[in-house]
């Protein structure tokens, strides 16, 4: 199969090519710029200039592959439109990659996002998974990425609902929604480096709300799993670990950086000095199941857990 991968030198896509590639596919990979173009051949992929922006050329790369991975998004858009503009560049582009794959049955998997769901108004409380008895499962809606507010909300939830949609136009089309917590030996944890900035590993209040977690080696393959042979019109849940305490994640940190794992209180989570911005996230229950994902593509993670994999050095490394 002849797949074209955005985002194929990010830190999953530099995982997802060669994931491709030893499975015996070819692989294209989009690249704006000499950099990203000379890492896309390193991971052994052909080049395709262009960008996001550049709709028509997007989907001239689709009707020219056998399937389209993407995981490729406007960054920059962050900063001058927010979450709204980014949503909306999601959309284009996903729609564009549906208008050249229509009627082919050919795969388009996108990436998505676990968070925790919530009411679509913008002052209705937060309700994690734990509160509606269950961890989030993959036929749950749309879930928020980032600080959740109901513009994130409805950003992903259009996206999400727009790939899965592209089904009813003969697109076999799929979402992969990737954890909160994504660890390889080449990644970086953010928590260590708030960790070594504050001096301390912190967790909010008694630290019992749970985060997702998973491999990228692993990722990487449920990717390729969804490409080849996953039913058109799905979401799957690409988690290993279903839900790690937080106060687990922050004295694992602690103890091998030899700071203290401190809770903090509910009223202090925005003061300086302690999560700040971060307290949208960091408070969440995102527990998810990846049951359904399991059973129907026949996914089974091998590389650490969380937890395991700090032990493993390359994120702590001597000296």
């Amino acid at each position: 199969m002849h797949v074209f991968v955005t985002g194929g030198t990010g830190q999953v896509g530099s995982y997802i090519i060669p994931e491709l590639i030893a499975a015996g596919h070819e692989v294209t990979g989009l690249a704006r710029s000499d950099k990203s173009a000379a890492a896309v051949s390193a991971l052994g992929a052909r080049v395709r200039r262009g960008n996001l922006a550049d709709l028509d050329g997007l989907k001239a790369a689709a009707a020219e592959s056998d399937g389209v991975i993407h995981l490729g998004y406007r960054a920059e858009l962050l900063s001058s439109g927010g979450i709204t503009a980014l949503g909306a560049s999601e959309l284009s582009i996903v729609l564009a990659f549906g208008e050249a794959l229509a009627g082919t049955g050919k795969p388009l998997v996108a990436a998505g996002s676990i968070g925790a769901p919530t009411n679509l108004g913008r002052a209705a409380p937060l309700l994690a998974p734990s509160s509606l008895g269950r961890p989030a499962t993959e036929d749950d809606p749309a879930l928020p990425c980032g600080p959740t507010d109901a513009g994130t909300l409805v950003a992903r939830n259009i996206v999400e609902t727009a790939v899965v949609g592209l089904a009813e136009k003969g697109v076999r089309s799929s979402v992969v929604r990737i954890p909160t917590l994504v660890h390889s030996s080449t990644g970086r944890l953010q928590l260590i480096g708030l960790a070594k900035t504050k001096g301390f590993a912190g967790y909010p209040g008694d630290g019992e709300n749970r985060w997702p977690a998973v491999h990228t080696s692993d990722l990487a393959s449920l990717f390729r799993l969804a490409l080849e042979k996953a039913p058109a019109g799905r979401t799957w849940h690409a988690v290993a670990d279903e839900g790690i305490r937080f106060r687990e994640i922050a004295e694992a940190i602690a103890a091998r950086l030899g700071l203290p794992a401190v809770s903090i209180p509910a009223d202090e989570l925005m003061l300086p000095g302690y999560f700040g911005f971060l307290t949208a996230v960091v408070t969440l229950d995102l527990a998810a199941s990846s049951a359904v994902t399991r059973q129907v593509l026949g996914w089974e993670p091998t590389q650490p857990g969380l937890i395991a994999d700090l032990d493993n050095g390359h994120y702590f490394p001597a000296g």
